[in-house]
């Protein structure tokens, strides 16, 4: 083969090549450069969708201030003892000599501030993503965990409902119930694993669409807020909780109510597993920066 063939053979090959890079590796780069953005995007989509989805502490605001705060009356049979404060409007009419340790504020300023608050806080817990949807079923005999659960309508509570906080100090507990809540006799909620918190109920929120009743001697946990009215049959006791009716009665018979003291509420703060994601998320940067100029350069060659 003579030297001018030889020249035109590898003229061939590597025009050839040419061809074959234009039609298969530059495309590839191409959509690799597009994806990997893309793919980045989703990975930070996901992590604060997780972050978003946690339950957060419900602000009660000076709704703290009472145990028992309603709409119309407050109406007390027995030796009622409320350890928390009352509070009361637009109603102003209280039957019966329950006995209030803590505030006693009747159609005032300071009880149409509460109120008010607890319509923010009210509105605040049914407006929270939930983690899962309970309806239908009894909450006698479940073990659940910190999240925010839904009943679509009505919810009930026959025998021990566990709360496990997972080891946390302040673990939260949100239960959004569409129409009312009602116990049977002798129910309880429970608290555990509860980093030996003093105050296990502190962060149980009860957030109700219309009423709530407490069976007789239900020993419950958690502040209730009704849109309408809340019933505690005889010897029914709440610990480390409220009962708060935004516009009916608060009716009582011979019941403790104990609220906890008023938590301080600060922004919140990404879980330590989510934070590693981003951090980790964050790393890769200088490697996609590289990767992309790479590929920028064989697409141009």
């Amino acid at each position: 083969m003579g030297e001018r063939s030889r020249r035109e053979m590898d003229h061939q090959q590597e025009s050839a090549k040419t061809a074959m890079k234009k039609t298969f590796l530059t495309p590839v780069s191409r959509n690799v450069a597009m994806r990997l953005p893309l793919g980045l995007g989703l990975a930070f989509a996901s992590t604060f969708l997780r972050l978003n989805a946690s339950a957060a502490d419900v602000n009660l605001g000076t709704a703290n201030n009472y145990a028992v705060l309603a709409g119309s009356t407050i109406t007390s049979t027995g030796p009622t003892v409320i350890t928390g404060g009352l509070g009361l409007t637009p109603g102003s009419a209280v039957t019966g000599s329950p006995v209030v340790i803590g505030s006693y504020d009747v159609d005032n300023p300071a009880a149409v501030t509460a109120q008010n608050d607890l319509t923010t806080a009210y509105t605040t817990a049914a407006g929270l993503p939930s983690n899962q949807n309970l309806t239908g079923q009894d909450l006698g005999g479940l073990t659940l965990t910190p999240g925010v659960y839904t009943f679509s309508s009505s919810a009930q509570l026959t025998g021990m409902l566990t709360l496990n906080g997972e080891g946390s100090p302040d673990p939260v507990f949100i239960f959004q119930v569409g129409s009312t809540l009602t116990t049977a006799s002798g129910s309880s909620v429970v608290t555990i694993n509860d980093a030996g918190s003093t105050t296990p109920g502190i962060s149980v929120f009860w957030q109700v669409g219309m009423s709530a009743t407490l069976g007789t001697t239900t020993a419950f946990e958690g502040t209730i807020m009704a849109q309408q009215f809340i019933t505690a049959d005889a010897g029914a006791t709440v610990l480390d909780g409220r009962l708060l009716a935004r516009s009916g009665a608060v009716t009582l018979n011979d019941n403790a109510i104990t609220a906890p003291p008023a938590e301080v509420i600060g922004p919140s703060v990404p879980e330590p597993q989510s934070t590693t994601v981003i951090a980790g998320a964050l790393a890769l940067f200088p490697l996609i920066a590289s990767t992309l100029r790479t590929l920028r350069k064989r697409g141009t060659a």
